[in-house]
């Protein structure tokens, strides 16, 4: 904290202020070192657990292992299956083994690769996923038993309908119930492959999600404590001092809120508008500070801000690159921010002038399109769109978030 007790070095006039002056200007120092200091050490723990707790990815030859393993249990079941039929004494002389090979095949055996597939390809995705469980179940038990009615059918009726002759209806019945449950069976199994491969994938995404988000959070600390920014607000409030010691205790406030709301109140996954709003109002006070034009920035609010939420500081890279690019401060009207809120909908719009023959660079220090663009992706997907427009006079944001 050595560099805390030497911020007298950094503003010539801090040992001329009020001494009520004094704490505000070393209490905001003090947040933005702790911030520093409780980020670096965050950075570093996430990076070693990452390192240490890494999955790789599945591979497919291990989905083709688990599902080989499955199908050749299942045919060796199924054989000693046919084998002990085999062996009754009651069974008839026309059950030959050739007949037996045959309704190992189209009674058991595809009736099986029917309903496993089935149940893996489309039910799981179609229906268990969007937690329709009992329906997707009812729909397995369906194709499970009309796959093996049909193999049944097929045997008895078109190549061995000999051997269906001695055999009454309950008998049929309860030879196609059994095999069907088989088929459920390994339906259901399917469900646990496909859960298990899925939920997998699921893990590996959202890891593959967090370290992309990891990047993110460093280029979003650096836009929250963008160092010109700080220096500029502190500079001008100490220039201020001399002038109006009063108006530059309030900017002390003002910049002491942001720094405040920074650091506390964006660790959740959404605030209130209205505290997003209030940080906005204050950080374009700072900025005007600059500028003795009263007209340089346009911000309005339209529609109910009580009781919505949304993800922090959301709008702000947006208003801090509009500041960044706008080099005239005279003109009027030079950056124009609008918030309106709707039932389902908050759309911000912010648009700034430009200089004649620049462009707009906008990765800069904060946070370029790109990772805000990803950002908004994983805190609003398919919530959300955003337009960006530049000419040779403005450049142009208009973002909706869908609530």
């Amino acid at each position: 904290m050595a560099f805390i007790g030497n911020v007298g070095g950094w503003f010539p006039l801090y040992y001329k202020l009020p001494l009520h002056l004094r704490p505000r200007l070393r209490f905001i120092w003090q947040m933005i070192i702790h911030h520093l200091q409780k980020t670096n050490g965050k950075i570093r723990r996430r990076a070693s657990s990452c390192a240490v707790l890494i999955i790789q990815p599945m591979k497919k030859p291990l989905i083709a292992l688990l599902h080989i393993g499955y199908w050749f249990v299942f045919l060796i079941l199924s054989m000693m299956m046919t084998y002990a039929l085999s062996s009754n004494e009651d069974l008839s002389n026309d059950v030959t083994e050739e007949v037996l090979a045959a309704a190992l095949f189209f009674i058991i055996l595809l009736p099986a690769i029917i309903t496993f597939y089935t149940f893996y390809l489309v039910l799981f995705p179609r229906y268990f996923r969007q937690k329709q469980i009992g329906y997707a179940f009812l729909l397995g038990v369906v194709i499970s038993i009309g796959t093996t009615s049909l193999g049944f059918g097929f045997m008895s009726g078109f190549l061995y309908p000999q051997c269906a002759k001695d055999m009454n209806i309950p008998e049929a019945i309860t030879f196609v119930t059994i095999a069907s449950f088989f088929s459920l069976v390994g339906g259901t199994i399917a469900f646990v492959i496909k859960g298990f491969s899925t939920w997998f994938e699921e893990v590996k995404l959202k890891e593959a999600l967090q370290d992309k988000n990891h990047a993110m959070e460093l280029a979003l600390v650096k836009s929250q404590l963008d160092p010109h920014f700080l220096f500029n607000t502190i500079n001008n409030i100490d220039v201020l001092i001399l002038k109006d010691a009063a108006e530059a205790s309030d900017y002390l406030n003002r910049l002491s809120d942001i720094m405040r709301f920074m650091l506390y109140e964006t660790k959740t996954e959404e605030i209130l508008l209205s505290k997003e709003v209030n940080y906005i109002r204050k950080y374009i006070d700072l900025q005007k500070i600059r500028t003795a034009n009263t007209t340089y920035v346009d911000f309005q609010l339209s529609g109910d801000v009580n009781g919505r939420k949304i993800a922090p500081m959301l709008f702000i890279p947006f208003i801090e690159n509009a500041f960044k690019h706008t080099l005239n401060k005279k003109t009027e009207d030079a950056i124009r921010i609008h918030i309106r809120v709707e039932k389902d909908q908050i759309h911000m719009s912010c648009i700034n002038r430009l200089e004649k023959h620049r462009r707009l660079k906008t990765e800069d220090g904060g946070l370029g399109n790109e990772l805000i663009r990803k950002r908004l992706e994983l805190l609003y997907p398919n919530r959300h769109q955003l337009d960006t427009q530049q000419n040779e006079a403005e450049y142009q944001v208009q973002l909706t978030i869908n609530s």
